[in-house]
């Protein structure tokens, strides 16, 4: 598979500042339909993230997003393979990565991209070694 993050991920990237309030970022998630929004510091670079699962807490509309986010942002360059997006969301149990170039946020992709790109048949699985081709590599 040879399709690169870039071309996969939602370029059009809705960030929030850290002394954004809940009520602020939660606004912005439902305007635009979007379950995670990456914090961001002054140099667009990537302090943590807030999901929908983070707001659903009660919390007060003044609470400041810097201590409800996540600050343990899983990010992956641009340039990598969809692939490789797909396994750091299964290995942490996530579903949104903050996409990088040179350490500055660029956009994001979900496991609902990576779901997309199934159903519109661009990924085309491998077919699983046979026995004899197993016990080949021994």
């Amino acid at each position: 598979m040879n399709i690169k993050i870039a071309d996969l991920m939602a370029r059009r990237v809705i960030t929030a500042e850290p002394h954004h309030t809940v009520a602020h970022v939660r606004t912005m998630m439902e305007r635009n339909r979007i379950h995670a929004i990456p914090v961001v510091g002054t140099l667009m670079e990537a302090r943590g993230i807030v999901s929908s699962a983070d707001l659903a807490r009660r919390l007060k509309d003044q609470t400041p997003i810097h201590r409800v986010m996540s600050k343990d942002v899983k990010t992956i360059p641009a340039y990598n393979d969809v692939s490789a997006a797909a396994r750091a969301m299964w290995r942490s149990r996530i579903h949104h990565l903050v996409v990088t170039h040179e350490k500055r946020v660029v956009g994001v992709i979900s496991s609902f991209d990576l779901l997309k790109l199934v159903s519109e048949h661009r990924f085309v699985m491998k077919s699983a070694p046979t026995k004899a081709a197993k016990k080949s590599q021994c």
